[in-house]
């Protein structure tokens, strides 16, 4: 007789990483081709030293380099292993009910309706606009009594789009100050929207105590391998979150890589904009070749195939470039470096591959 677990966990989907192959091209997760910063690396080698040793389990360290950089408090930054524990966290301290609610876009991150079934509550899906952003307007009045907490990928991912910030503004004063909203920026660092639309979660939830914003160091800064990401928000969520947070599970090396990462931020911009520039040309590329592909604002570009994307998916990885299907939404493909992304360029443009998909 096997011990009793909860019955509805056969209901909850596993989290489905990227696919990766031996001697493939792997443009299927949300990698960076970046090695971590040179001094990160430096300091990953000597915290490895110490791994026998706890890590702080408070990150008072990384917390205050983590403030100082944002120009909050201490007591505004929460650290967790990786964005996506705090997205977990973040339901559990929302939600104490069945009928809870948590709303999110759909599509778009696929963690989202997982840690809500893992915290027992209610997924309310409001589906995209038709050009694949999200529908704010129609989130709002999704809102109801039962709703705790709202997530807004912002870029979106799987769809690589951005909401302006008057946009965002508009929705973060439509919706109750009750309700807690999540706004997740782990693409944060590939945005170049024009100055006077960026939106910068940090900067509106300094006067929106129900606004918490999530940041990880797994995209930009090369340190997706070690899991650490942050939490920026009031000092009571802040609180919350520190009570459900799983001791030591931001470990030593992840914390002096972060660390590290912050005191040489000034050599991300070049690395990031060295990609920006790499993803546009793949996107322009594949607009020319007649496919549809939204303005991205992430590290990759979305093909909304629809039922084809699947069989979209294995063709590609015949051709040896794994990319990401979602379902018969769409397939997400990671910017790599140059010669990986002509690779994938050599398939999609192929006379063939156009024919056989109709584009």
């Amino acid at each position: 007789m096997t011990a009793s677990t909860r019955p509805d966990l056969d209901s909850i989907p596993a989290y489905v990483p990227g696919r990766n192959h031996p001697g493939a091209v792997k443009l299927a997760s949300n990698e960076t081709t970046f090695g971590p910063l040179p001094t990160a690396a430096k300091a990953i080698a000597e915290a490895a030293e110490q791994a026998n040793r706890y890590p702080d389990n408070l990150a008072l360290e990384l917390r205050a380099a983590l403030a100082d950089f944002l120009g909050v408090t201490q007591e505004n930054v929460a650290v967790g292993c990786g964005s996506v524990a705090l997205c977990q966290e973040l339901v559990q301290i929302t939600c104490d009910a069945p009928a809870d609610e948590v709303l999110f876009a759909w599509r778009s991150f696929e963690a989202y309706p997982i840690v809500t079934k893992v915290g027992n509550a209610t997924a309310v899906q409001v589906p995209l606009t038709a050009a694949h952003v999200h529908d704010l307007d129609a989130m709002a009045a999704a809102v109801t009594e039962r709703t705790k907490l709202i997530f807004v990928c912002n870029p979106n991912n799987p769809s690589g789009t951005a909401v302006g910030k008057a946009e965002l503004i508009r929705f973060l004063d439509a919706v109750p100050e009750r309700v807690l909203i999540v706004l997740d920026e782990a693409y944060f660092e590939y945005m170049r929207l024009a100055e006077e639309n960026y939106p910068d979660g940090v900067e509106l939830g300094r006067t929106r105590p129900n606004v918490v914003v999530l940041r990880t160091f797994s995209k930009a800064y090369g340190l997706a391998g070690l899991r650490v990401g942050y939490a920026v928000g009031d000092p009571a969520v802040i609180t919350a979150l520190m009570k459900v947070h799983i001791p030591f599970s931001v470990n030593r090396v992840a914390q002096a890589a972060a660390i590290a990462s912050l005191e040489s931020r000034h050599e991300l911009l070049d690395r990031t904009h060295t990609l920006v520039l790499e993803r546009d040309r793949v996107r322009d590329a594949l607009l020319a070749a007649g496919y549809e592909v939204p303005q991205s604002e992430t590290n990759f570009v979305w093909l909304p195939l629809g039922e084809r994307s699947a069989e979209f998916g294995e063709a590609s990885a015949e051709a040896g470039v794994l990319v990401r299907p979602y379902g018969t939404d769409g397939v997400r493909i990671t910017t790599g470096d140059p010669h990986e992304n002509d690779l994938f360029l050599s398939f999609a443009t192929d006379p063939a591959v156009l024919e056989r998909f109709s584009i």
